[in-house]
């Protein structure tokens, strides 16, 4: 027969299942604490000097100096929405099982943008210029990515982004970058040095429908096997490159990238080539100011963009295109940039989220001209 159990075994059972029960909740209380511990590196309160998505975009607001209107976004803030399709031609298929890389069309929701804080500015033929897109799968998911028309992206970590933010804050003396200051970062992040050559150097189009748009950070691709390889991606104007004017037109004309942006869609719809530049062994995923140059290149399928729409009634106003959106088969890289796009992006949603809109620079009655 079995014993009784005794006084002693009682109490260590019990003992023991404390114990237990304290784990757990020890357990629990550390999945809450790395909570907790999250929600206050996002707001800023463990420490004033660390990079937070609040502090990146207290300096985005710094460095464009006079405050702009409200309800923009804190950078690229001047845009146009555009919509469309993109038809995929089926080769992507091979290096990635994304629904959107199946033959086939999707819905596309695109932003044409200049950089800078300031929505109101005159346009600027040597600005960078961007172009967002949403793709709408039919499964629900959906693939946001903001391309920029530049070759390399001029930092390559957001500690060296915000040094970056930094130096570029007017002085108050002259309203613009102190050139010490500069020069300072400069000397600090020569990495930076080379991308801005290369970015200075490039060949810069006559307007946003013959430009060139860059992914710059490097994602990877997965298949239906889950091989993963490295991939950055442009999208290659099928109008034909010409080069912009020696000169800006006259300042009269503050809105002259975009009025021939909409004039040039009047006549006709737009396209581009998706083009993915894959990566080799030993490329460097985690920095955006290095190029690939000599890699083999695959086309994988046509953006079509046929109309075009102010912000202040467009579809792409309230979207927030997070680098990070990405369908099954599209994964970020080990680039420290992308997490930090996405928080400051996120940030930078919140606040104009909760503002009344300005009018835009590009208002619907120009667009509809």
């Amino acid at each position: 027969m079995p014993k009784e159990p005794t006084a002693s075994s009682e109490s260590r059972a019990a003992s023991s299942a404390r114990g237990h029960a304290l784990v757990r909740l020890g357990g629990v209380g550390a999945v809450l604490l790395c909570v907790v511990m999250a929600f206050a590196y996002a707001g800023g309160w463990l420490s004033p000097h660390w990079l937070t998505p609040a502090r990146f975009i207290d300096a985005f607001e710094r460095a464009n100096g006079v405050p702009p209107p409200a309800g923009f976004r804190r950078n690229h803030a001047k845009g146009v929405c555009a919509t469309g399709f993109f038809e995929s031609n089926g080769k992507g298929a091979v290096i990635s099982r994304a629904a959107v890389f199946a033959p086939g069309r999707v819905p596309v929701v695109g932003r044409f943008a200049l950089a800078g804080g300031q929505p109101l500015a005159a346009d600027a033929a040597q600005n960078v210029r961007s172009l967002a897109l949403q793709f709408r799968l039919a499964d629900g998911e959906e693939w946001r990515t903001g391309m920029n028309d530049i070759p390399v992206f001029p930092v390559d970590s957001p500690e060296g982004f915000f040094d970056q933010l930094v130096a570029s804050e007017p002085d108050p003396r002259t309203g613009k970058p102190d050139p010490a200051k500069m020069a300072g970062f400069l000397a600090k992040h020569p990495e930076s040095a080379r991308a801005i050559d290369l970015i200075r150097r490039r060949a810069v189009s006559s307007g946003f429908d013959n430009d060139t748009y860059n992914s710059l950070n490097a994602f990877r691709f997965v298949n239906a096997s889950g091989v993963s390889i490295p991939v950055r991606w442009s999208m290659l104007p099928v109008q034909a490159f010409e080069p912009a004017e020696p000169a800006d037109p006259a300042p009269k004309n503050v809105n002259y990238l975009f009025d021939a942006l909409i004039a040039r869609m009047h006549r006709g719809p737009l396209q581009w080539r998706l083009v993915a530049t894959l990566g080799q062994p030993g490329d460097k995923t985690n920095d955006a100011t290095i190029a690939w140059a000599g890699r083999e290149k695959m086309e994988m399928g046509t953006l079509t963009l046929d109309s075009i729409e102010s912000e202040d009634d467009g579809p792409c106003r309230d979207i927030n295109y997070d680098p990070l959106v990405l369908p099954a088969g599209i994964e970020p890289s080990d680039d420290p940039l992308l997490s930090a796009r996405s928080a400051t992006y996120s940030e930078s949603f919140r606040r104009r989220a909760g503002e009344t809109k300005a009018p835009s620079a590009v208002t619907p009655e120009e667009v509809r001209r």
